[in-house]
């Protein structure tokens, strides 16, 4: 609608110039002439209202080629009547551009445009009727219509530049729009997946370690009860009710996404806790040789992921190594960073085999996602050795020195 109105305004100005130059224009243009250039404006003015003006919102395909033919009549008869009737021009050659649909179409529109310009002069050259006035009647007609036309014709071609490269800016855009709306789509769907892994992982590393050692201490104490054992069948329902503690706040921890080490415990403390339960649990004989001090080292998230290597390792060698001895060393290097080894007499494997769940392969993500390294040493009947190595963060090896 703003559009049409901008447009209505333009008309009604060249309208008003041509009316003044008709009122008020040279003694030279006849009564008649001026007769024929109203005429010819009304004609011009009516094929605008009646077929450009409802062209700008509803194109139809007749619609150009009807303005063209009434906007050519119009110039020949209104250039026949005032020369200055040429003022038109100025709405006729952009209409036709706009209305046109291909640069082909607005190209022949203007032709006909200028050739109905340039009978325009031919007439007004047989109306003064003067033999001397004819060939520079001709002559001015033939370049207003020759420049006009070439006019024309490089600024529509410019204009119809500026608007495709308009509309590919906008399809661009869109199709960033959608690239972009797609990308979030994926990080979401991204976020859920490591999310899912995540808490296979704490599962697997927390929950599934504590629910088979309550296992194993209520079989063993089960066995007891039968052997008449009631002092040892009640330490391991002792252990049993606290491994069910640990496992209460090792879920709350996994829903709240937190560390399931207490807030005022010390990394030691946390690993003393943790060989004690397995020497229970599995009647192994682990040998620790703890050299660390966690609060001067490694953040929480390092100490938790520490932690949680040393219970997979505890729980494989449990589960597949059939070990008598483990060896667990936790140390500090120089440079700040911590150091887990853990090594174990068992059955050993090969590292090369491929291997299912979650165990090495969640300890290796843990790792990783730390910022550390996980090295793992086994050959069959040769026991097994694991290494994690996490660095200290910056802050870690000020406190460290």
């Amino acid at each position: 609608m703003q559009n049409r109105r901008w447009w209505d305004a333009a008309v009604i100005a060249a309208s008003l110039m041509v009316i003044v130059a008709l009122v008020v224009g040279p003694s030279g243009t006849s009564g008649v002439g001026v007769v024929i250039a109203g005429a010819a404006l009304v004609v011009f003015v009516l094929s605008y209202l009646l077929v450009a003006r409802p062209a700008l919102t509803s194109p139809r395909p007749w619609h150009l080629p009807a303005f063209v033919a009434g906007a050519s009549v119009a110039l020949a008869g209104g250039c026949a009547g005032e020369p200055f009737f040429t003022i038109m021009l100025a709405i006729a050659y952009p209409l036709t551009w706009v209305l046109a649909v291909g640069r082909r179409r607005a190209i022949v529109g203007s032709i006909f445009i200028a050739l109905g310009t340039f009978v325009g002069f031919a007439l007004f050259a047989g109306i003064l009727g003067g033999g001397d006035a004819v060939i520079p009647a001709l002559t001015i007609g033939a370049a207003v219509a020759s420049f006009g036309l070439v006019f024309a014709i490089a600024f529509g071609v410019w204009i119809q530049g500026v608007v495709a490269y308009g509309q590919e800016r906008a399809r661009l855009l869109g199709e960033l729009t959608a690239a972009q709306a797609e990308v979030e789509a994926l990080s979401r769907d991204r976020g859920a997946a490591m999310e899912r892994e995540r808490l296979a992982r704490d599962l697997h590393d927390t929950l599934a370690q504590t629910l088979a050692g309550l296992a194993i201490l209520s079989e063993r104490a089960g066995r007891q009860l039968d052997e008449g054992r009631t002092d040892a069948a009640a330490d391991s329902i002792a252990t049993v009710e606290r491994l069910s503690r640990d496992a209460l706040d090792e879920a709350r921890a996994i829903v709240s996404r937190t560390a399931a080490v207490p807030s005022d415990a010390a990394l030691g403390d946390a690993v003393d806790r943790l060989v004690d339960r397995f020497r229970a649990e599995a009647g192994l004989t682990i040998d620790l040789d703890l050299r660390l001090d966690s609060a001067g080292v490694l953040s929480r998230e390092s100490q938790l992921v520490l932690l949680r290597c040393l219970q997979e390792s505890l729980a494989n060698v449990r589960k597949h190594a059939a070990a008598t001895r483990v060896d667990v060393r936790v140390s500090a290097e120089p440079d700040g960073a911590a150091r887990l080894a853990v090594t174990d007499d068992g059955r050993g494997f090969d590292v090369d085999a491929r291997r299912d769940g979650f165990g090495l392969e969640g300890m290796a993500e843990r790792v990783a996602l730390a910022g550390g390294e996980l090295e793992v040493s086994s050959v069959p009947g040769g026991g097994t050795t694991l290494v994690v190595r996490l660095p200290a963060t910056p802050a870690d090896r000020v406190v460290a020195q």
